[in-house]
């Protein structure tokens, strides 16, 4: 049954039924086939451009994908508005390197990378003789052409699998897929905790790229992980762009599932909210969003508040707060004529809410605080 366009009329003559749309027989059907969030790279709420990333794994340049780096070069990477024609993408990560390194010690190591829930992985069937094969799907460019490695990483089982890509023509558009078999070991945790990794690989030492690449489902090697991988940080001349990253199951690629932006950013806003306004950086000198509330301060001089959460987030979050002038860490006050920043911290802590309180230097005092907060639950 091939079908061009769902019309209500269709629907009410008996022409598609439930069993058609739960199958995908309706062409461009919207399931939430997708196991990765953000992968058209659309929503960036941290920023959209980080410098001088030598080390570490907490840069963000898009909502869910991190950069994970490890003493191979210094990089600038952002969000980017450099996509392949036609294919309905205005936003892409783009890798920059600004300080090269053409002798990668043995343990370095350059991903980007997006660790999804066990909970959201459970009708894999991982770890039964019915498992899911998986598909990737990626759109990517690069100056340097040569093998780069796409890889899956069980965290539960520490398990993977990798396989090997090849960019072909420097500074041209390429769309890749690559098919990974169900792993009929190593069931994933029904929880929320990272259970799986997707990763790209843009540079690799020894440690990971000595042995024979890991092309089937095993108990990891280190040395397997990456072989062959190209050095993307041999030269300041190097960048690496990629968009439109899809992971589904099954045995082939489907076009792309663009997701409306309100859904989207809702499903980002699971692992990272703020009050600030959805591309406003945090750190910002701006009363927009900023949270209100009058209330009397305690014995120790401080005045609470609630924030309220965009959607429920993975876990009890992190709280990072702001003054209205930006100054982190502090909430702004005012009370009795008086007015400044406070220290700024929380309490309670739930995946639907938090107390958050601002020192206001006066105890049991009226005041009415005021401050940004930074919500943040990421694996």
């Amino acid at each position: 049954m091939a079908i061009d366009k769902v019309t209500s009329a269709a629907i009410t003559d008996g022409t598609i039924t439930s069993s058609d749309l739960a199958s995908g027989a309706v062409q461009n059907q919207s399931a939430f086939k997708n196991i990765i969030i953000n992968g058209d790279m659309s929503i960036a709420q941290r920023g959209t451009s980080f410098s001088s990333i030598s080390s570490g794994n907490g840069t963000y340049p898009v909502d869910r994908f991190r950069l994970n780096l490890g003493t191979a070069g210094t990089w600038t990477v952002s969000q980017d508005t450099t996509t392949p024609t036609g294919q309905g993408f205005s936003k892409s990560i783009k890798m920059d390197c600004t300080t090269a390194n053409g002798s990668l010690s043995a343990g370095s190591y350059i991903l980007v990378q997006q660790l999804i829930e066990g909970q959201m992985l459970q009708y894999l069937k991982k770890g039964t003789s019915s498992a899911e094969s998986l598909t990737a799907s990626f759109w990517v460019r690069s100056n340097k052409t040569g093998t780069y490695i796409c890889e899956l990483y069980d965290q539960d089982n520490t398990r993977q699998i990798s396989k090997s890509y090849t960019i072909d023509s420097a500074d041209t558009w390429e769309k890749k897929t690559i098919t990974f078999a169900g792993d009929t070991s190593g069931a994933f945790n029904n929880d929320n905790g990272a259970s799986l990794e997707l990763n790209f690989w843009l540079a690799a030492g020894t440690t990971y790229s000595s042995g024979t690449l890991s092309t089937t489902w095993t108990s990891n090697t280190a040395a397997n992980r990456a072989v062959g991988q190209v050095n993307l940080a041999d030269s300041t001349s190097n960048e690496w762009y990629v968009t439109g990253v899809q992971l589904e199951a099954g045995t082939s690629a489907s076009d792309f599932e663009f997701l409306p932006k309100d859904v989207n950013t809702t499903r980002c806003q699971r692992y990272y909210q703020k009050s600030y306004d959805l591309d406003t950086v945090p750190g910002t000198a701006t009363d927009s969003g900023v949270g209100w509330n009058g209330s009397s301060g305690d014995s120790g001089g401080n005045a609470a508040f609630l924030p309220p959460f965009k959607t429920t987030m993975r876990a009890a979050p992190t709280v990072t707060g702001y003054a209205r002038d930006g100054t982190s860490g502090q909430g702004s006050y005012f009370r009795n004529g008086a007015s400044g920043n406070g220290t700024l911290a929380a309490h309670m802590y739930g995946q639907n809410s938090v107390s958050i309180y601002v020192g206001t230097g006066s105890a049991w005092s009226t005041s009415t605080i005021a401050a940004h907060y930074v919500l943040s639950a990421e694996i």
